[in-house]
């Protein structure tokens, strides 16, 4: 209906009145007045319902009639309501509505989910309807600006979107976190990446990017861990390392900004602490070599609040070890230059040190640890091909990823970033499940 507004738009027609199109999100009050709590998806805010105002347009009859219909109203009916915006400054959103008029679109009975605590599995049983609440709507509002960032921020430092495709006959990384499927008779895989791809698009349109669903098969239940989830890649040529550094953190950064600016409402409803993601903005971020985190972790061992296990160089980190690091230095923190032996085939060993690789995972403060990771990518076929070899790969399946380095090969690089982290981060929520409309996690695939 075009003479619709939106909830989040009201502060523009103080003293008018407006129609808007909503859900009973909640409802209460006594006597003469009905609170109702509405929301559309852009916001939530009240209404106020005084009865004498609809027997002063209705009527006697019809107003009482109005009122008593509005009073036992359902949680989740749909409806039009008309009235007069106000300022409020009781309410913490500024806003609400005198109510005038009120048309019921469509019912709602027995809404499984109440105001009352319901457990996590209860919740994620009826995540369709969970998506409904507060603070889910604030996260897919989140996630929203953060995407909106991304296609800003890549379309103005010259980037081309380029689609990776999802069914892949190889691997980007580790074999054994792969879904396998049957490709007309031949074995096929969910893509775990798009990266490989993007080095093909890279050498054919420069800067490119791809954005879309992901899929790892690891065993993992935690926090921090989808089964499906987006991914962002991004890969360049004529980049070095340190200049693909440069370009992540204005990525972070602009993805940061693109929040604060677009979804201030959303970081309000959460509660989250926005003059600490401000900081993240305005404040450089930490490069640190891998064996200088090692030297550090070690040297704070056994500290208060050092609960992590001894690791000793050559080793990588857990969850315990980047949470720590990241807050050690409180703001979002680069180590660079991880062992080869537990990093990808295609990264450019440091110059002069085959034992170590031109690579960097970004870690975010707060306990939410990686969320971007990313190398200088190897140019020399021969190279390689040897590392294909060393890992077990089957050459015949890389032939058209080698072609990259025996046609014009030249230096490039590239990064991955998980969505998902990267809003659970941007949001101060605990948990990734919430971060995707419809988590895919170990024992879960419905709904």
């Amino acid at each position: 209906m075009k003479d619709l507004i939106s909830i989040i738009d009201v502060k523009n027609y103080v003293g008018k009145e407006v129609k808007i199109g909503a859900w009973l999100a909640d409802k209460s009050g006594k006597g003469k007045l009905q609170f109702l709590q509405l929301r559309d998806g852009t916001a939530f805010f009240q209404a106020v319902v005084f009865k004498p105002n609809m027997i002063e347009k209705f009527g006697e009859e019809a107003g009482t009639a109005k009122f008593e219909e509005i009073k036992h109203l359902s949680q989740e009916t749909s409806v039009y309501v008309t009235g007069t915006i106000k300022e409020d400054s009781r309410s913490k959103f500024g806003y609400e509505m005198d109510v005038t008029d009120l048309e019921v679109i469509g019912e709602s009975v027995e809404y499984p989910i109440t105001p009352k605590d319901h457990g996590t599995d209860f919740l994620m049983d009826h995540r369709h309807l969970w998506l409904r609440s507060k603070r889910q709507m604030a996260i897919m509002q989140i996630r929203n600006a953060i995407i909106y960032a991304s296609y800003d921020f890549f379309a103005k430092n010259g980037f081309i979107k380029f689609d990776s495709p999802i069914l892949s006959g190889n691997a980007a990384e580790n074999t054994t976190d792969l879904f396998e499927t049957d490709y007309f008779g031949n074995p096929a895989f969910l893509s775990q990446s798009g990266q490989l791809y993007l080095e093909a698009g890279a050498m054919a349109l420069g800067r490119v990017f791809d954005f879309g669903p992901v899929f790892r098969a690891e065993k993992s239940k935690t926090r921090r861990h989808l089964t499906e989830f987006w991914m962002m890649d991004a890969e360049y040529p004529f980049v070095s390392h340190d200049e693909s550094l440069d370009i992540q953190e204005a990525y972070v950064k602009a993805m940061i900004q693109g929040v604060l600016d677009n979804a201030s409402y959303a970081l309000d409803v959460l509660e989250r602490d926005t003059a600490a993601l401000q900081k993240y903005v305005d404040t450089p971020f930490k490069r640190v070599p891998y064996d200088e985190v090692i030297d550090i972790l070690q040297a704070h061992e056994g500290e208060e609040g050092a609960d992590y296990e001894h690791l000793e160089h050559g080793d990588d980190f857990g969850s315990p070890h980047e949470t720590w690091i990241s807050n050690f230095y409180g703001v979002p923190t680069f180590v660079c230059n991880y062992p080869a032996s537990f990093k990808a085939f295609y990264m450019k060993p440091v110059p002069g040190n085959p034992e170590r690789v031109l690579c960097a995972d970004l870690l975010a403060p707060e306990g939410y640890g990686e969320i971007i990771g990313g190398s200088e990518r190897e140019t020399d076929y021969e190279k390689l091909l040897e590392k294909v070899k060393e890992q077990g790969l089957a050459v015949e399946d890389y032939d058209w990823y080698l072609d990259l380095r025996k046609y014009g090969s030249v230096p490039h690089a590239g990064f991955g970033l998980g969505l998902e982290r990267m809003v659970t981060f941007v949001a101060g929520t605990e948990h990734i499940r919430e971060a995707i409309p419809f988590p895919r996690m170990l024992h879960r695939i419905k709904p």
